[in-house]
C-alpha cells in the first residue's frame, strides 16, 4: 500500500543528497520516477484528508500498482538494486516537495496513469 512506502520515502529524504548516487535513467524512466513519487503524495494526502489532494482522481490502487511496477522497471532496465532506486525516490520527494512541483507534475502524470492502462 502506498501509506506504507510513504514513511520509507521520508526517511530516506533525510539521508544527504551527496550519499545518494544517480543513475543514468533515460527520460521515460526519470518521469515514471517523478510520477510514481507525486502518486504517493497525492494518495497519502488523501488518506488524511488533505482538501488539497480531493482535486485529484483517488489514487490508492492505480497510483500504488503505477510505483510498483514502474519501480521494478527501472531495477531491471537500469540494473538498480532496491536500495539505489529507493534513493532515486528519496530525491524525487525533496523536489517534490519545493512550492506547486507536485501541482505542476500532476496534469501530465495523470496522463501518463491512464495511458498506462492501470
Amino acid at each position: 500500500m502506498i501509506r506504507s512506502i510513504f514513511p520509507a520515502l521520508a526517511v530516506l529524504a533525510a539521508v544527504p543528497v551527496l550519499a545518494q548516487e544517480r543513475a543514468p535513467l533515460d527520460v521515460s524512466q526519470r518521469t515514471a520516477l517523478r510520477c510514481s513519487v507525486a502518486f504517493a503524495l497525492v494518495a497519502e494526502g488523501q488518506a488524511q484528508g488533505d482538501p488539497a489532494m480531493a482535486a485529484y482522481p483517488q489514487l490508492g490502487t492505480r497510483g500504488r500498482e503505477f510505483f510498483v511496477r514502474n519501480a521494478a522497471q527501472i531495477m531491471d532496465e537500469a540494473g538498480l538494486d532496491r536500495d539505489a532506486v529507493a534513493g532515486l525516490f528519496a530525491g524525487e520527494l525533496n523536489e517534490l516537495r519545493a512550492d506547486g512541483a507536485l501541482e505542476a507534475v500532476m496534469p501530465p502524470c495523470l496522463l501518463l496513469l491512464d495511458a498506462s492502462g492501470l
